[in-house]
């Protein structure tokens, strides 16, 4: 007999049933809008429907066994097997219809900013930025790079990162980077210290989910300040010959969002528009939910030394997370974009916390 809730996977089959149709219907396909939110909802429920259907296809066998072994032992004897089979799945099934994060499948725009230390600080801001990219090669993510200022010694002095999914299942790359948000710190030799001593410094990052579409967030034009200039490189000097980077303030919140990265104004302003929306979304929910806000506070807004999640110590190739306790001595396996164990226990670690609080 399955753990999972009866009316929790009836829901399901009846919004796949739904989708289903609506998706076999042309018209749908006139609102190219529409049929993406569909067609996104319905990869969502792909894996939902995946393990219901074998966990269905197992019960079955179990059955089937059952009968028969009264019969012929060769049946009992595929029964125990049968059994783990059903409660594997069964497990599997229960944890995807337990209550989610609504932005688990989102895409997301990672800033990175340097912070205390200087150069060394705009360093390690630029050694963050390969991490998350080198990640993204992994998982077969796109990544773009929107806009970013370096600093004389070629660190980041900030930089804003579009990361998107292949668009499929219930997870996408929200769901996995969602806890990078935070200060992050580091001890190192900088290249700058001549006398072999060890410095902390930090960065911090803050992550947004990205809205599918700019209109699902509510955005006046009239609360817009624009302001073009030409795109810079290093130590400040034009790559561009033209004022294609764009630089949005969001009047009534102060937020600041650059482009420079697209071939023209336009779509520098159309791709800063999108992460201002992302921006927005995570403030209105903030001021609708306090669970939001709360879980929100965990990004720290000021990249102080001492307000940190995560320290990456160099001479003893060391990572740690302060959060969960979480510590590796595989610091360059993580650098080279190798963080599938710690993100992995970061995952369990808040599906633990959920499962306690319910």
């Amino acid at each position: 007999m399955s753990t999972s809730d009866p009316s929790a996977i009836d829901d399901i089959l009846a919004e796949h049933a739904g989708l289903q149709s609506q998706m076999s219907d042309p018209s749908l396909h006139n609102d190219p809008t529409a049929a993406r939110r569909v067609g996104k909802r319905f990869a969502e429920l792909a894996p939902i429907m995946a393990t219901y259907t074998k966990l269905q296809a197992a019960q079955d066998d179990l059955e089937a066994a059952r009968e028969l072994a009264a019969d012929d032992s060769a049946f009992a004897a595929e029964i125990p097997e049968l059994e783990e089979t059903v409660a594997t799945l069964d497990e599997a099934l229960t944890d995807l219809l337990s209550p989610r994060d609504p932005h688990d499948a989102d895409d997301v725009v990672l800033e990175i900013k340097s912070g205390a230390g200087g150069e060394e600080s705009a360093l390690f801001a630029s050694d963050l930025a390969r991490m998350y990219l080198k990640y993204c090669e992994r998982q077969g993510w796109k990544a773009q790079t929107l806009g970013l200022t370096e600093s004389d010694l070629g660190g980041y002095k900030d930089a804003t990162i579009s990361i998107k999914s292949k668009g499929e299942g219930l997870d996408g790359v929200w769901a996995r980077l969602k806890f990078e948000g935070g200060v992050h710190r580091v001890q190192r030799v900088p290249v700058t210290e001549s006398q072999g001593r060890i410095h902390t410094s930090a960065a911090g990052v803050l992550i947004f989910p990205e809205p599918d579409e700019v209109e699902q967030v509510q955005i006046d034009e009239n609360d817009l300040r624009v302001d073009v200039y030409r795109s810079s490189g290093k130590g400040g000097q034009g790559v561009n010959t033209t004022d294609s980077a764009v630089r949005l303030t969001h009047l009534p919140t102060g937020i600041v969002v650059t482009c420079q990265n697209e071939r023209s104004q336009l779509q520098n302003k159309a791709r800063a528009m999108q992460v201002l929306a992302a921006r927005l979304q995570v403030v209105a929910e903030e001021a609708a939910n306090a669970e939001a806000s709360q879980g929100r506070a965990a990004q720290i807004r000021t990249v102080d030394r001492s307000e940190r999640i995560r320290t990456y110590n160099y001479p003893e190739n060391r990572v740690t997370d302060h959060r969960i306790g979480y510590k590796a001595q595989n610091l360059d396996a993580v650098l080279a974009g190798d963080m599938d164990a710690l993100l992995d226990a970061l995952s369990a670690a808040d599906r633990q916390a959920r499962l306690e609080a319910e």
